[in-house]
């Protein structure tokens, strides 16, 4: 077996998948989380409880912004790839604990571009967010065109991560590659997104809020394909772009081994229309309360994922009805509901 990957977020919702993912192709998987109560710990557990089962997994309980803790665990172990997952997550929780996301998603990401500095690291790949694309409307969102108008805190620290993994790319030879996820879902998410909050309403006979009248589309990835195109892209190390120009600089790649790539699935669904499939596969129809649009959320979402295609031969590509429902099944078998 070779080297062991870590995976950073390992109990959390895309880290949980990727480690999965890692381990079924032969992988040897190093887990790091924190296990903070953002949301119910058990489900954590629960998702832990599952990759512990499996050959290959071992966990340390670690916070990445736990300086001394993470350059122990570098210097053990030398991760010759990493995949960074671990974050504050949630938009709206931003604008009430700002202080957060800059422990997290800044400090803490610092803490892993020295360990892969200084420690032999070939490939780091990390979680940046469509969030990013802030105030851009041009649609679908490429990797080439600027995001200098981040609306949140959360996506604030994630350009914030795109713009520390160059300097360490420029500077370290550090190969790099930065992924924009779009509104990840599926079985064993995370509590506070739009789809768990949904289901739980709706079984629960309560009210679900929808902002901006329902009419905003999001590019809804399927978790699966999510990791699968994390995985794809770890075994793509980064090269320096000849070609790039200072002059004419391109948003998405560098004269330095540092790349950008959206995961999406380039096929955005209208939120009233996801509450349908929602009721659909629940089998009862939500009580909604209608609510204008908050200034933290972006109107629309759209991936291109053609540099993705292009470079590793994927395209998430799971339709919506079909990742929905697992979801629901998941949801009522986890809950026994």
């Amino acid at each position: 077996m070779s080297a062991p990957i870590l995976v950073t977020g390992a109990a959390g919702f895309i880290g949980s998948h990727v480690a999965h993912r890692l381990i079924d192709r032969g992988e040897s998987v190093i887990g790091v989380d924190n296990l903070n109560a953002y949301y119910d710990p058990n489900l954590k557990l629960a998702r832990l409880a599952r990759l512990e089962a499996r050959p290959g997994f071992s966990l340390e309980t670690l916070d990445v912004a736990d300086r001394a803790g993470m350059e122990a665990l570098f210097a053990k172990h030398r991760f010759p790839r990493v995949v960074h997952l671990a974050a504050q997550a949630g938009v709206r929780y931003s604008l009430e604990n700002p202080y957060a996301y800059v422990t997290s998603n800044v400090v803490g990401f610092q803490n892993i571009l020295e360990g892969c500095r200084h420690h032999g690291c070939r490939h780091l790949v990390y979680a940046s967010s469509s969030s990013v694309y802030g105030a851009n409307t041009i649609l679908p969102s490429s990797e080439h065109a600027p995001v200098d108008h981040p609306l949140t805190i959360y996506a604030a620290s994630k350009k914030a991560n795109e713009l520390f993994a160059h300097a360490y790319s420029n500077l370290f030879a550090l190969p790099t590659t930065g992924l924009r996820f779009f509104s990840v879902y599926g079985p064993w998410g995370r509590p506070d997104m739009a789809l768990f909050i949904f289901a739980k309403r709706i079984l629960e006979g309560e009210p679900i809020e929808v902002f901006n009248h329902g009419r905003h589309t999001r590019d809804f990835t399927y978790i699966d394909d999510i990791a699968e195109g994390v995985v794809r892209v770890l075994d793509r190390i980064p090269d320096g772009d000849p070609d790039w120009s200072g002059a004419s600089p391109d948003p998405a790649t560098s004269r330095s081994p540092w790349r950008i790539y959206n995961i999406g699935s380039g096929s955005p669904v209208e939120l009233l229309r996801y509450i349908e499939l929602i009721e659909g596969c629940l089998g009862r129809k939500a009580k909604i309360l209608m609510r204008p649009a908050r200034p933290e959320d972006v109107a629309d979402t759209t991936a291109s994922c053609d540099d993705l295609e292009r470079d590793v031969g994927y395209r998430p590509n799971t339709p919506v009805e079909v990742g929905v429902a697992r979801f629901i099944e998941w949801y009522r078998d986890f809950y026994g509901v």
